[in-house]
């Protein structure tokens, strides 16, 4: 089966123009659990995509022992720490601002990115399994991936799950999901995006060079994108600006579309820059925003 090609007049305005009357509460709540002790950035990267994609609400849970209480680069965030308030076993009768009504709230969001630098400790396999029991949109990505690979038990609720779920992996990632290894994946990666998207009924992009996404609506293939990109915290923004477009009301097929198609754009921009060697992560969430809100108005 050959790929459809994305292409921009496809995605460009799948985002409904927001009414004169706006306000956040329109535009969904994201919440990214992640952020291991070493790996916050990736966490907030992917909060500060979903901020920036235009989500009304953006929390971050980090898992990180001393967690910062604030992004001073995005102070818009809501950062909170996992082990403060949103321990996985909250006391049994926990006061009103704590414990198990925050626990609720936090999985409650419309859309939760989970797996962002989150390590594959007790408290994320517990974090991970919470968010798969729950009835919030997923969007999987990193670390989530490869404890779903480590743990039958979280590999069955994903299998289980009937609300929607997105599952971004690298070629490692899906390599470990398929128990195979990744030059398999990589030698047929038709094959491969189509079996993940099977074996769990998610929708899937299997990332590198010319992504490929596996929808309900069949297979398509982006080809935005560069090897400037080839750089940390790519993915983690992904993650968040598929979650961001999920929470204004897209589809999880369509926000998958315009946001991969999208995040490869904004990388070409920064390339006909000549930013190419050394271009970031938050310079392609910056472009992708700036780019999103040109398509809108043309």
């Amino acid at each position: 089966m050959n790929p459809q090609v994305i292409k921009q007049s496809q995605v460009a305005k799948l985002l409904p123009e927001r009414p004169k009357d706006s306000h956040k509460g329109l535009f969904g709540t994201v919440t990214v659990i992640g952020g291991a002790s070493g790996m916050t950035g990736a966490a907030l990267l992917a909060g500060r995509a979903a901020l920036k994609l235009g989500a009304g609400c953006v929390h971050v849970v980090l898992l990180a022992d001393n967690a910062p209480v604030v992004d001073f680069v995005q102070p818009e965030l809501m950062i909170h720490s996992a082990s403060d308030q949103f321990c996985p076993n909250p006391h049994p009768n926990p006061p009103p601002e704590r414990g198990e009504t925050n626990v609720r709230n936090i999985f409650n969001s419309d859309v939760l990115v989970v797996g962002c630098g989150m390590g594959h400790d007790t408290t994320a396999k517990q974090m991970l399994h919470l968010a798969l029991q729950g009835t919030a949109t997923l969007v999987l990505d990193a670390d989530a991936l490869n404890l779903i690979a480590m743990h039958p038990d979280l590999y069955e609720l994903l299998i289980a799950r009937k609300n929607p779920t997105v599952l971004t992996p690298h070629p490692g990632e899906a390599a470990r999901l398929l128990g195979c290894s990744t030059a398999e994946i990589q030698n047929n990666r038709i094959a491969s995006v189509q079996q993940l998207a099977e074996r769990f009924a998610c929708s899937v992009v299997l990332k590198g060079a010319h992504s490929l996404c596996a929808t309900s609506r069949g297979l398509f293939v982006n080809q935005t994108g560069n090897p400037g990109m080839s750089g940390p915290g790519m993915g983690d923004a992904l993650s968040g600006m598929i979650a961001a477009l999920i929470a204004q009301g897209l589809s999880v097929d369509d926000a998958l579309l315009l946001a991969v198609h999208l995040h490869g754009a904004a990388g070409d921009e920064l390339a006909k820059l000549n930013i190419t060697t050394g271009m970031t992560a938050t310079e392609v969430t910056d472009q992708a925003r700036l780019l999103l809100n040109q398509w809108l108005i043309n």
